[in-house]
């Protein structure tokens, strides 16, 4: 027997985020949380990304709930997800669209892609071509697609959701630094403790899925929430130093090539919504060093060092995590009056 899910409350609109836009944010990680068991800090950062108006990359084993984790997202907010499902053949139209010939007006018309959705899953990115990688570099920093010399713009709120496999390198194509750099965070989510992996299977037996849920916020409340996210304070002091942690990941060297000032951007952006999530007001240090390596970590290429094996995705992953948490251990916190 299906046990149905909690009862939700009326979905939160532009009202309800601009009168309480710190229990909105809550409400959001707790909606998805309610497939998504025993997660709560990758929810939180995800929420996070979303409400600095960033994308996410989750690189995990398969069946790990990375797809779940984003059609979770969408559920919440309303949105109809469109999904990918990235393959060698796959081709930059198809995540675009195209122009299409009417014959009865003698036209080329545009047929939206699935890009053009608020809330776009990409499963395992990196196994299309560099060509079709390169269709998401405008959507994904500009909100927009050029096809046929006509530039198009893409919905508000957009984010994309992309996972790759860290384990499985045969017929994959590495994400370059560029692609890397457009996702906001890196999300590793690890594996469930057993009493909660139990729940899960559960739940998953008794029909507990995405598409089951009713929406937490619209989608004009997600962006209430994100223009919320973006008024919290940024001292002086705390921005200088999400630069001075930026900045160090350029002059170091066991980084070949370093994290540039998009990396700074975020980093400040994301802990503004992490703040948010808190229910401060103001950013503090400590939102900005938390949010080094999911921020900053995948946009490290380290340096050769001896005895590295950075033959997989798994061990460069790990490697970049611990290049990051040395470099902010590494950078004082020195506050100004």
């Amino acid at each position: 027997m299906r046990e149905p899910l909690p009862a939700p409350r009326r979905p939160l609109g532009v009202a309800d985020v601009e009168s309480d836009p710190v229990a909105a944010a809550r409400a959001l990680v707790d909606g998805v949380e309610r497939v998504v068991r025993g997660r709560r800090a990758a929810v939180e950062l995800l929420v996070c990304a979303v409400l600095a108006r960033g994308h996410v990359l989750v690189e995990d084993v398969p069946g790990s709930g990375k797809t779940t984790l984003a059609a979770t997202l969408a559920a919440c907010v309303g949105a109809g997800a469109a999904r990918i499902q990235a393959t060698a053949d796959l081709l930059p139209a198809d995540v675009t669209g195209s122009g299409v010939w009417h014959p009865a007006s003698g036209e080329l018309r545009f047929v939206a892609g699935p890009l053009f959705a608020p809330v776009v899953l990409v499963d395992e990115l990196n196994r299309t071509s560099p060509r079709t990688q390169s269709a998401f570099l405008e959507a994904m920093e500009e909100r927009a697609v050029t096809v046929d010399g006509v530039r198009h713009r893409l919905p508000e709120p957009f984010v994309v959701v992309a996972t790759q496999n860290p384990l499985e390198e045969h017929g994959t194509y590495p994400l370059p630094e560029g692609q890397l750099d457009r996702f906001a965070v890196r999300l590793v989510l690890g594996p469930l403790e057993e009493q909660v992996e139990r729940q899960v299977v559960r739940e998953q037996l008794a029909g507990n899925r995405p598409e089951r849920l009713e929406p937490v916020l619209e989608l004009a409340g997600l962006l209430a929430l994100q223009r919320a996210a973006a008024e919290v304070h940024v001292a002086e002091a705390v921005l200088d130093l999400a630069v001075r942690l930026t900045r160090s990941t350029r002059t170091d060297p066991r980084v070949l090539v370093g994290a540039g000032t998009r990396a700074a951007i975020v980093l400040v952006r994301c802990a503004q919504a992490r703040a948010l999530l808190a229910g401060r007001g103001h950013v503090l240090p400590e939102d900005v060093q938390s949010l080094v390596v999911p921020v900053l970590a995948h946009r490290l290429r380290p340096a050769p060092q001896p005895g590295a094996d950075l033959s997989g995705h798994g061990s460069r992953t790990l490697l970049q995590e611990r290049l990051a948490v040395q470099l902010a251990a590494d950078v004082p916190v020195a506050l100004r009056r």
